[in-house]
């Protein structure tokens, strides 16, 4: 049996690194997106052929269109690009940030939240305390990777927030198998 265990959490090291890589590996690959995506410069076409199709479009001020690219739930950033009525870049950024974390209050509705934040990692229902859980994993400077949960109630109306140690970051010695 001990033998089975000792395989057992080796596989999970395992699974985990490939995942650590894997998140790493896109994440170069996004700042070299990010380095070559002018504001002012760069078209929607470019932005396009560079980045992908994006997870979500919406529609902004004045005309503007906003892609969304998300890379939860493994990475730690959610980038948002803007673009103008003249089909080029108005703005890039990425938007998990304390910043933006903390103009998300108590009364806000889930979909105020959603386009401010992006898609979220993980979205937990709580069905006995009629409450939703949703999660987004970002990174301050170079530190471990946190948590940022927003819960709503049954009409997806902001209940409460709250910042957390990122219970899946495998670079936190308390949490390797």
């Amino acid at each position: 049996m001990q033998a089975f265990s000792r395989r057992f959490r080796g596989w999970q090291w395992a699974a985990a690194l490939a995942t650590v890589c894997g998140a790493l590996l896109l994440q170069g690959c996004d700042n070299e997106r990010v380095a070559t995506t002018e504001e002012d410069l760069t078209t929607e076409a470019q932005v396009y052929a560079k980045w992908g199709q994006p997870e979500n479009i919406w529609e902004g001020q004045n005309g503007e269109r906003i892609l969304e690219y998300n890379r939860q739930p493994q990475g730690t950033t959610n980038y948002q690009i803007t673009i103008g009525p003249d089909g080029k870049v108005v703005a890039l950024r990425q938007v998990l940030n304390r910043d933006n974390f903390d103009r998300v209050k108590p009364g806000m509705m889930m979909e105020e939240v959603r386009r401010m934040l992006g898609k979220p990692a993980r979205i937990v229902p709580y069905a006995l305390k009629k409450e939703t859980v949703y999660t987004w994993r970002y990174r301050e400077g170079h530190n471990r990777s946190s948590v940022f949960e927003v819960t709503f109630d049954p009409d997806l109306t902001v209940i409460r927030t709250e910042h957390r140690e990122d219970p899946e970051d495998m670079t936190n010695p308390d949490n390797k198998p």
